[in-house]
């Protein structure tokens, strides 16, 4: 069917793209959007998001409803257009709202004799499948003849403009819903878009995906609380004898119990309003860019042995600083893209191209921390301090096991992304961002069970460690320095004879 066929293969990365562009707001606002032209039809995309299903359609209250709604939703196209339109021909002019569940996505769309899949109907397929020339091939649903759902709104005569009435449509399906405005008339290539649409759950505005979020960090706070009580009771016990890595560990649980705080407000707000709020997010996501940041700063500074086995990083303070600073950069420009508003003007290589430099600098500070938690284990065997030796090794034991989840999490994310194209297991896919915040979690308990405070904590890592030296180099005088001890004490023997001649003969 030459240039005006189209692969419905296209559909599935246009939907994905759209998901991956929308999912940060439940209510889609559209200002002066184009259509884009693929295979023979023009569309726009409207927003892609699980959604719920209401509790009961029929007896729920009206709060309750899960619905996708239409507000002051206008269309305009090009003076040369509207002095093209003609009322003879059908679909002249005419702009179809399309939704549906992701599982009915090939019902959207046909072929003929087998060859590529077009949106709109034409000639061939009117005749095989007895659609309609101009308008988007509609194959109702298995479940549902009512679904896919499409609505109709047409220019009339030379007018500019076209006006769809507010509408909603109530879901009665949970699953993951798709949205797009799409014509099938060449004429309106130029066609563009204003006015909102207002995806809501049963709970609110909150995506569905990100709904278990909300509870989760409800959860996350809770046990945040919990360590920062257990550890400020230990630290205000023995505040004498605090140790500088201890006050870091203070901050480190200080900044995730306020991280977790503001990313439940932060989502409630989301929930009660539906939109995110640029100044509110990008303030929470500086908190977590720190954070981490601070947290790779504690584990390599505890790997080097700082406040434990050196009192200071020495000549290294400058180098882990601004590891430290390019980290928080790197980070913070991630999580600004990925969380701030819709991302629409993010192309993927631009998100590519800040997601490598955060993974480089990861794996970099991976080596770095092994590396140097390496270097102070042989220094503590060297010494013998066997119970320092102890707590390294524990340590490099949940290190190690962290990383190695990390590893095996990180490929379990590309399996689950890439066989669910279309996400639908949009209702598991909360786990994917719960699992990092636990791990680190974890391990921030780890550092906290084996470096808590207590009244020997200065002696232990100072006093100790200089009497242990102490003792290295006293053995070594006493077993390499026994003639040179004896020939001293005979001199002293000598000399005091002498003296006390010199002083008989005085007399």
């Amino acid at each position: 069917m030459g240039g005006s066929s189209f692969s419905l293969q296209w559909l599935p990365p246009f939907l994905l793209l759209t998901f991956v562009s929308s999912i940060n707001a439940s209510i889609h606002l559209y200002d002066h959007q184009g259509f884009r032209e693929v295979g023979n039809s023009y569309l726009l995309s409207g927003g892609s998001e699980g959604i719920v299903a209401s509790p009961n359609p029929s007896t729920a209250t009206s709060h309750v409803h899960s619905f996708i709604r239409f507000e002051n939703i206008t269309f305009s196209r090009s003076k040369e257009a509207a002095d093209q339109h003609s009322d003879m021909g059908h679909g002249i002019g005419l702009i179809q709202v399309v939704i549906f569940e992701a599982a009915d996505r090939d019902n959207i769309g046909g072929s003929a004799y087998g060859g590529q899949r077009s949106i709109c109907c034409t000639p061939d397929l009117a005749k095989l499948e007895g659609c309609k020339q101009g308008e988007v091939i509609r194959i109702p649903s298995a479940t549902d003849i009512d679904w896919p759902i499409v609505l109709n709104v047409q220019f009339s005569g030379k007018s500019l403009s076209a006006s769809m009435g507010d509408s909603k449509v109530p879901i009665t399906k949970t699953g993951m819903y798709n949205l797009f405005f799409i014509s099938c008339d060449p004429k309106l290539k130029d066609l563009v878009m204003n006015g909102k649409t207002s995806w809501r759950n049963p709970d609110g505005y909150l995506p569905g995906r990100m709904a278990p979020l909300m509870k989760f960090y409800v959860y996350m706070s809770l046990a945040y609380v919990l360590l920062c009580v257990t550890w400020f009771f230990q630290y205000m016990r023995f505040w004498k004898d605090i140790l500088q890595l201890q006050h870091c560990i203070t901050a480190v649980i200080a900044l995730g119990l306020f991280e977790m705080v503001l990313w439940y407000f932060e989502f409630e707000n989301f929930n009660q309003t539906g939109i995110r709020p640029v100044g509110i997010t990008t303030w929470v996501v500086t908190v977590g860019a720190v954070r981490r940041t601070v947290s790779r700063l504690l584990i390599l500074s505890v790997s080097m042995g700082y406040g434990v086995v050196r009192p200071t990083l020495g000549g290294l303070t400058s180098k882990v600083l601004l590891i430290g600073l390019t980290y928080f950069v790197a980070t913070e420009l991630l999580d600004i893209t990925e969380y701030v508003g819709t991302i629409n003007d993010v192309s993927g290589r631009a998100r590519l191209f800040l997601v490598l430099p955060d993974a480089f600098l990861d794996a970099f500070l991976i080596l770095w921390i092994f590396t140097s938690l390496s270097k102070t284990l042989e220094q503590l065997q060297a010494k013998r301090s066997s119970v320092k030796l102890d707590t390294y090794r524990k340590f490099s034991n949940a290190l190690a096991v962290a990383v190695i989840a990390s590893v095996v999490w990180i490929g379990y994310e590309v399996y689950f992304k890439a066989t669910d194209p279309f996400n639908e297991r949009w209702q598991s896919a909360w786990i994917i961002t719960a699992f990092w915040d636990i791990l680190a979690f974890g391990l921030l308990c780890i550092i906290c069970y084996l470096w808590a405070p207590s009244q020997s904590s200065q002696r232990y890592a100072y006093s100790e460690e200089k009497g242990e030296e102490f003792d290295d180099e006293e053995t070594q005088s006493l077993t390499r320095g026994m003639p040179e001890g004896d020939i001293s004490l005979a001199k002293q023997e000598n000399n005091s004879e002498e003296d006390e001649e010199e002083e008989d003969k005085r007399e």
